[in-house]
């Protein structure tokens, strides 16, 4: 098991001893807790106010006699208080505490043992919320209607509640504890996400001047929202900064350090929408815009998240042209997640059987008698126009072809298209040039399988040294479970959101011209990837 390291988590035990009540000393039971555990505070904490929630004070007084008036002390951490919430005899084994990725689609989660950061548990479920919108703006309208006397936003807050509570039950079960065990969450998650969640109005999002309700949440208790954990647990939400640009990013922010580094670096995250960072210690730059749903299989038909039967790599052996495929969990295809997808379409271009336009051409008079036989059985017209077979359905696992349809392609033109545009606008607002960048961390399912090989040859990453690109993981998550562990990243992640310069899209004139620059392969100017090959059919074998 990893470990993360401790700087201070959001919850802490203090052992605290005082004298029993007397006729001397009759100091009320809690009063006399709470001297004794100031006495015990850690320098760095000895400012705070240490107060004592109402809600906590009736079993705090009760377990502090029961236990003799000795034994530990569980307090909340927060910014500007301490919070005294429970007492125990017995000093605690672990302090288990749960991070959030809450995503549009997809949740997941660790278990965190804060004393001393062991991940005890791992749980991943699919959002609740999607039987009423698979993606955000569907949601928003949800949330705005009424049906059967109750909210479309109380619907939706209960549904990922739901989920949550669900995947509660499912860390506590692999991590051998009881439910109310866990003593803090921290949750990380877009703009809209988190509005669902605490049952915010999600109206203006959507709406010039796209304003949320709230950005920055101040911490509060589990119970509050219905959690299944114990119920004075803090639950700490990160930082949004405007409509697009979410907690989870600040976690990448966090995680990735990009914060912190003297040299200019970016940090991109692709999920439902593409939100990219652009900084160093000194400055920050931000930016989202949809460029994800044909990537994480919101859009092809044969598209899905990376899971097991998904195809993640793709091979074509222009020698023998022969396909291969690799999938997740090496299961029989059911349908493909986008670093397959990229790969695929690269894979495609190279072979002269996608063109520069993001077309597919039969052309089966050009090249070798190999390739025209390939190019004859692959490329088939279905009910969806012409398409490729890219696992027929006698291999597949649900007895149809895999296919790539043109209809998928087109989609996914216009993903890589704007993921291009995306970066090259970011940098043209500081004058960087992508050759002054230190790194690229490229984040989720998206940084971890992708190839950026073939992210290049299609376009939709510029065209740098693969060393450039560091995958760096569920980053929502991990900078979730950083702020469990230190106060640091609690108190970076609030920093960082006033250190951020975010830039709208939605009504950005140069974003547009470049998405429209961008809609070829690997671009309208072959001059900005110069390791891209000019492919012309009749050279091809």
């Amino acid at each position: 098991m990893k470990n993360i390291t401790d700087q201070q988590p959001l919850v802490t035990e203090i052992s605290v001893v005082t004298e029993p009540p007397s006729l001397q000393d009759n100091t009320a039971d809690i009063d006399r807790l709470r001297i004794g555990a100031r006495k015990k505070l850690p320098p760095a904490l000895e400012a705070r106010p240490l107060v004592v929630p109402f809600a906590a004070m009736a079993g705090l007084g009760r377990r502090f006699r029961q236990a003799g008036f000795g034994g530990n002390a569980l307090v909340n951490v927060l910014p500007h208080e301490l919070q005294l919430v429970d007492f125990h005899q017995e000093i605690s084994a672990n302090i288990p505490a749960m991070a959030l990725d809450l995503g549009t689609t997809h949740l997941e989660a660790t278990l965190v043992d804060l004393t001393g950061g062991e991940i005890m548990a791992h749980a991943h479920a699919a959002n609740g919320q999607m039987r009423y919108g698979a993606d955000i703006l569907s949601r928003i309208h949800y949330a705005e209607g009424h049906d059967e006397g109750s909210s479309g936003l109380v619907r939706l807050q209960q549904a990922v509640v739901t989920t949550i509570n669900k995947m509660v039950d499912d860390l506590a079960g692999q991590a051998g504890i009881q439910q109310e065990d866990i003593r803090a969450l921290s949750v990380s998650g877009n703009t809209t996400m988190v509005h669902f969640l605490l049952g915010l109005s999600p109206h203006h999002i959507c709406r010039e001047p796209y304003t949320p309700l709230i950005g920055r949440p101040d911490p509060f208790f589990a119970q509050d929202i219905g959690l299944h954990i114990n119920q004075h647990a803090p639950v700490w939400i990160l930082p949004s900064i405007g409509s697009y640009f979410g907690g989870d990013l600040i976690a990448g922010i966090l995680a990735s350090g990009l914060d912190r580094m003297e040299k200019t670096s970016m940090l991109i995250d692709v999920g439902t929408n593409a939100e990219v960072v652009l900084g160093n210690r000194d400055w920050l730059i931000a930016c989202a815009g949809a460029a994800g749903p044909a990537l994480e299989g919101g859009v092809a038909k044969m598209g899905m998240r990376a899971g097991p039967g998904a195809i993640e790599h793709v091979l074509l052996d222009r020698e023998s042209w022969r396909l291969q495929v690799r999938t997740i969990e090496d299961q029989p295809a059911v349908g493909i997640c986008g670093s397959g997808l990229i790969e695929l379409v690269a894979q495609l271009f190279l072979a002269g059987i996608v063109d520069i336009r993001g077309k597919l051409c039969r052309q089966t008079g050009a090249g070798s008698e190999k390739r025209r036989a390939f190019v004859q059985e692959r490329l088939v017209e279905g009910e969806d126009g012409l398409s490729f077979v890219v696992v027929p359905a006698e291999e597949s696992g649900h007895g149809k072809p895999v296919l790539l349809a043109q209809v998928d392609l087109d989609a996914m033109m216009r993903s890589k298209a704007a993921m291009y545009a995306i970066l090259t606008t970011l940098t043209s607002q500081v004058g960087v040039e992508f050759s002054d960048l230190d790194h690229i961390y490229v984040a989720g399912a998206f940084g971890k399988h992708i190839d950026p090989k073939a992210a290049i040859t299609l376009g939709m990453l510029p065209d740098l040294p693969l060393s450039t690109y560091v995958p760096v993981g569920n980053s929502s998550l991990h900078g979730a479970e950083r702020i469990l562990m230190s106060e640091e990243a609690r108190l970076r992640s609030m920093d960082i959101g006033r250190k951020i310069t975010y830039i709208e899209l939605n009504v950005n004139q140069e974003f547009m011209l470049r998405f429209s620059g961008s809609r070829f392969i690997p671009h309208t100017d072959p001059a900005l990837f110069p390791s891209v090959p000019v492919v012309r059919v009749e050279d091809v074998p």
